[in-house]
């Protein structure tokens, strides 16, 4: 919705809500010198958010100033180890269909977790 300079300067943390689901007040993390620039987005913020939602969701934004931009550590699923038991079950499945997606599931979830 945003541009990336201004998703890399901040972040979500809460949405307050007014009566009615409308006229809420969005509060975003900004990282310590950056709030200049999201300041300035804030009307565009807001237009493109209610926008989406075809209402008034958002009246206003609030501005919370971090030191840095919070990264969450990616999960690391384990490996599938054991691929002729699981090759086993999928080949008894009737469905094509179902099997196919279970077969491209198999190997996205093994290309993410190498």
């Amino acid at each position: 919705m945003v541009s990336k300079n201004i998703s890399d300067a901040c972040y979500p943390i809460k949405i307050k809500m007014g009566k009615d689901m409308k006229e809420g007040t969005l509060v975003l993390n900004v990282t310590h010198g950056k709030e200049m620039e999201v300041e300035y987005e804030k009307s565009k913020i807001i237009d493109k958010i209610n926008s989406f939602f075809g209402y008034n969701c958002i009246k206003k934004i609030s501005l919370k100033i971090v030191e840095e931009k919070i990264v969450e550590e990616s999960k690391i699923l384990p490996k599938i180890k054991d691929f002729k038991k699981i090759d086993e079950r999928i080949k008894s499945v009737n469905d094509s269909q179902l099997k196919s997606s279970l077969i491209s599931f198999l190997k996205a979830y093994n290309e993410k977790n190498k």
